[in-house]
């Protein structure tokens, strides 16, 4: 996402207090004790340092956390205007924004990003975007049908809450991500459990409490901790919810996918991607580095819309890879709670060790470490800004997620445009996709031939709440965001009526 420069106000020692906690599970407007008593640490990736504990939410906790949802969902949900859900959801925004530095100094001790990153930028967009289906509350309309059959008719459809849904979100963005699920479910007025991250739990209970604080009924929004094995599992095959929502890898939606098949729940998922940065020799390169660096290297490179594939024509390939490099070394890395970081640890040692185990695949069929490569000599779970040359399609380095600050760097020699098409779409992924150039025709032609679901020109990593998000082939199924997120939270019912 873009970093706006927002001043957030609120006191950051409030957040820490609140992680340094035990935290139970959030169901039915209360902190319910997991029923197997059991209980999972909290790492703060920058140290490894256990930062808290939350439940261990398990199947039993997930039944009573339907059953809450569902209660609410029939009951006060339902009879509560359009208006007054509207008003709450605004509420809810404006709380977010007066507990800023708390949840920003939450996000980053359990996430590890840099406290900036949280102050000024995903705190507030978690803000708008409850702001900005606040707006769709009140704006859910079907529509009248002129019918050609004989007769007196009067035609129309209604567009209703499809029901209790589950939200199963990442660690990446945690309060993003969650904004991205709740917001529109609650606006057309749905019920929620929410199962979060095991890495990044406690935003998303802190959240619930400000729910609260906003006037939401109890059951509206539960959160149940937990692994997900366990908890997203049972939410994913869970007979009673009528709806998931899932963002994470491809091989857990397909997981959560065959799961929903019991009770053919609606299923929305934003999967993985391995979007391709494409710089063409008319670019403004001082910008086109800038960009595909940040675009690589922003949140250690821990985004699913990340430019993992660098494709650079051969004319200026040697420029822009050595530019990379350098706006990568410059980067001051460190614990994200100190304000001068520009790059965090990653999530977890298990995430540290699959990004060097993919590496170290590479360079054993042949992949030239152009830069970085290695963890600097310090605690926490950190990876330096890496480039990789020499890469063919074959490589697990191109063709896996890494979920790090890694990139592939590829030169072209096509002017026509066709033959970084191909490359750019030669992947099972087709999330994201950036295009540098100041060619406006060739920048619409080649809009046009990338299949993913966003195209940035002159840009990585701009997103805005109107704009829906979303993937082709295995980055998943639906769009979140802008208005077409409702359509996922909704389910449309024909009423026809004879007239005498």
């Amino acid at each position: 996402m873009i970093i706006q420069d927002v001043a957030a106000p609120g006191q950051s020692g409030d957040g820490e207090a609140f992680v340094r906690r035990d935290h139970m599970l959030f169901i039915g407007g209360k902190q319910v004790p997991p029923v197997s008593g059991q209980m999972l640490d909290v790492e703060d990736p920058s140290s490894g340092e256990v930062l808290g504990r939350v439940a261990e939410g398990d199947k039993a906790d997930v039944d009573a956390a339907v059953m809450a949802a569902r209660r609410a969902f029939e009951g006060p949900w339902s009879e509560m205007s359009p208006s007054e859900r509207s008003r709450i959801i605004w509420r809810l925004a404006d709380l977010i924004l007066d507990h800023a530095g708390e949840l920003a100094t939450i996000n980053t001790l359990e996430n590890g990003k840099p406290i900036g990153d949280s102050l000024n930028g995903e705190v507030p967009f978690t803000a708008d975007v409850f702001r900005y289906y606040a707006g769709w509350a009140t704006k859910l309309n079907g529509e009248t049908m002129t019918v050609s059959a004989p007769g007196n008719w009067h035609t129309y459809t209604r567009r209703e809450p499809i029901g209790v849904t589950a939200q199963i979100i990442p660690w990446n963005f945690p309060l993003a991500m969650l904004a991205w699920k709740v917001a529109p479910a609650l606006a057309t007025g749905c019920t929620i459990v929410l199962k979060p991250a095991e890495q990044t739990p406690i935003g998303a209970l802190r959240l619930a409490e400000l729910a609260m604080e906003a006037g939401l009924p109890e059951g509206v929004l539960n959160v149940v901790t937990g692994y997900g094995a366990t908890a997203g599992a049972a939410l994913s095959a869970h007979p009673g919810v009528d709806k998931i929502a899932f963002t994470g890898s491809t091989a857990t939606g397909r997981a959560i996918a065959t799961a929903a098949i019991g009770n053919l729940k609606k299923v929305s998922l934003e999967l993985g991607g391995k979007a391709p940065t494409i710089i063409l020799p008319d670019a403004d390169l001082d910008m086109a580095i800038a960009g595909a660096a940040s675009g690589s290297f922003f949140n250690a490179g821990q985004s699913c819309g990340a430019g993992t594939r660098l494709y650079v024509h051969r004319d200026v390939y040697d420029r822009v890879v050595e530019g990379v490099a350098e706006q990568g070394a410059a980067m001051q890395m460190g614990a994200g709670i100190d304000p001068a970081t520009q790059l965090g640890p990653v999530v977890s040692k298990k995430q540290q060790s699959r990004i060097f185990r993919i590496l170290e695949e590479g360079r054993d069929d042949g992949a030239e470490i152009v830069c970085g490569g290695f963890a600097p000599n310090r605690e926490g779970y950190f990876v330096s800004p890496t480039i990789v040359g020499n890469v063919r399609s074959s490589m697990a380095v191109m063709r896996e997620e890494v979920f790090g600050p890694v990139v592939c760097a590829i030169p072209f020699d096509d002017d026509g445009l066709d033959e970084v098409a191909r490359a750019a779409n030669d992947t099972e992924y087709g999330l994201a996709s950036a295009i540098w150039t100041n060619d406006l025709s060739k920048a619409h032609r080649l809009a046009a031939k990338i299949k993913a679901g966003t195209v940035w020109v002159n840009t990585h990593n701009f997103n805005d709440v109107t704009m829906p998000f979303g993937g082709f082939k295995q980055s998943g199924w639906g769009r979140d965001l802008g208005a077409q997120a409702l359509d996922l939270y909704t389910e449309t019912k024909t009423v026809a009526m004879r007239l005498p």
